[in-house]
Formats: C-alpha cells, structure tokens, sequence
C-alpha cells in the first residue's frame, strides 16, 4: 500500500479501495487499483460491481488532490463527494484480478472548494468506465 494514500485519505482497510496514487499534477493525476478476487466487495466469481467505480474515482481524485498539496508544502483536505453526472461502464463488473487504472482530470474548481474532475477509469489500457465526479474540498 502507498504510504502517501494513509494521509491523503481517511480511508483505513476495508475501506481504502485504491492501492497506489500516481502521475499526480495540479490539473489531476491517476489512481491504480489491483482488484483481489477475495475482497470483500467481490461477487461469486470474483468480480468487483461496476458501480465501485464511483468509489475508486473519488479516491483517486482525493489522494491525488492531497498529494499535490502535500508536494507544494500544503496539508491534504477532506472533502465530500457532492454529484455524479454521466457515469458509464461497459461492463456490470469488473473481472476478478482487473489491474485498474483510474484518471482523474479537474475541469473546474472555484474558491468556495466545489471542484469538477472528470475520470476515466482503464483495463489493459483501454476505458471500461467514465464519470463527471463534482467534490466539495473542506478548508
């Protein structure tokens, strides 16, 4: 596990979903997620619903945003996922195994905190899933 994820994130295992945070800019960064057929959140078969793509994006999204701030001097922000708009995925799971990378790119951020990022999430390189994610980031 990336040690820099503990302190970007509140998130602690079972909950902390993603495994590493890399890539990262003041315009996003990319997640990675190595999907264990034995998880919790997995199917009969092993398979992880699509529908956690959410929560791997808002990961992603919070422990890159930490992680930049942390780089420049500053302190890693909680936030608050506040709207979803246009979440696709081409399949209804993700298969058992699945070596995910999730993309997570700001499209706008104001001064109140409410941040847009737009994230892509691929397998072997190409998209299976994609969402319009808008954060609020607590002072």
């Amino acid at each position: 596990m990336n040690g820099d994820l503990l302190t970007c994130l509140p998130h602690r295992p079972p909950m902390l979903l993603i495994d590493a945070v890399e890539a990262v800019t003041a315009e996003g960064g990319t997640g990675r997620v190595r999907l264990d057929p034995a998880a919790w959140h997995a199917d009969a078969q092993g398979r992880t619903p699509s529908w956690f793509g959410l929560e791997f994006m808002a990961q992603s999204i919070a422990a890159c945003r930490g992680t930049h701030l942390a780089s420049r001097g500053g302190t890693p922000r909680g936030g608050h996922l506040v709207g979803v708009r246009g979440f696709r995925c081409a399949e209804p799971a993700f298969p058992h195994g699945a070596d995910l990378e999730i993309r997570v790119r700001l499209q706008d951020l104001d001064p109140s905190g409410l941040g847009t990022f737009g994230c892509e999430i691929l397998h072997l390189g190409s998209p299976v899933a994609g969402a319009t994610l808008t954060v609020l980031e607590l002072p």
